[in-house]
C-alpha cells in the first residue's frame, strides 16, 4: 500500500522537477539562438551566400517584395477587409520579414555601390538589429488584431508595421 502511494506521488513530483529544469535552460537556449540571428556576419562564410554581392542583391529585393507584401494586406486588410484572404501573406510577412532570416545578409561593410544601406548600419548595429525585433513584433501584433476582425484596429496595426519599417529606412537606408 505505501509503495502504491510513493508511486502516485512521486511521477508528479519528478513531472514538475523535469518542467522547472525545462523552464531554466530553456530561456538559456533561447538566449544563445537570439544572440547568434542578431550578430553581425563579419564574412561570406558567415552567411548562406556565396558573395557579399549575391547578399547585396538578394537583400535588397527582399526588402522590396516585403514592401510589396505590405502593400498587398493593406488591400486584403482594410479595402476589403478579407482575414481569410490576408491570412496567408499574414504569416508569409511574418517568415520573410524576421532578423534571423534578414540579417545575414547585412556582411560587416556591404554598402556603397549597388546598395542602398548606410555605413551606419554596421556602425550602430545593435539598434539596427533591434530594428527587426520591433518589426516582428508589430507584426505579430497584427496578426492578433487581424484575427478579432476589427477594421479599426488592423488598420491601426499595419499602420504600425508601417512605421516600423520606415523608422529604419530613414536611417540606415538611402533613398
Amino acid at each position: 500500500m505505501q509503495q502504491h502511494y510513493y508511486q502516485k506521488w512521486a511521477s508528479p513530483r519528478v513531472a514538475l522537477a523535469s518542467a522547472l529544469a525545462l523552464l531554466i535552460c530553456a530561456p538559456l537556449a533561447w538566449a544563445d539562438e537570439e544572440a547568434s540571428a542578431l550578430a553581425m556576419p563579419q564574412v561570406v562564410s558567415d552567411t548562406p551566400f556565396a558573395s557579399e554581392r549575391e547578399a547585396v542583391i538578394w537583400r535588397r529585393e527582399e526588402l522590396k517584395d516585403i514592401e510589396s507584401l505590405v502593400r498587398q494586406l493593406r488591400f486584403d486588410l482594410i479595402n476589403n477587409q478579407d482575414i481569410e484572404a490576408a491570412m496567408p501573406r499574414l504569416l508569409e510577412l511574418q517568415e520573410r520579414a524576421s532578423a534571423q532570416r534578414l540579417l545575414p545578409a547585412f556582411i560587416a561593410g556591404t554598402h556603397g555601390s549597388g546598395s542602398e544601406a548606410r555605413a551606419s548600419i554596421w556602425e550602430e548595429w545593435e539598434d539596427f538589429g533591434a530594428g527587426f525585433i520591433d518589426l516582428e513584433g508589430k507584426i505579430a501584433n497584427l496578426i492578433e488584431v487581424a484575427e478579432q476582425e476589427n477594421p479599426r484596429d488592423t488598420a491601426r496595426a499595419l499602420s504600425e508595421v508601417g512605421a516600423s519599417c520606415k523608422s529604419c529606412h530613414r536611417t540606415y537606408r538611402y533613398d
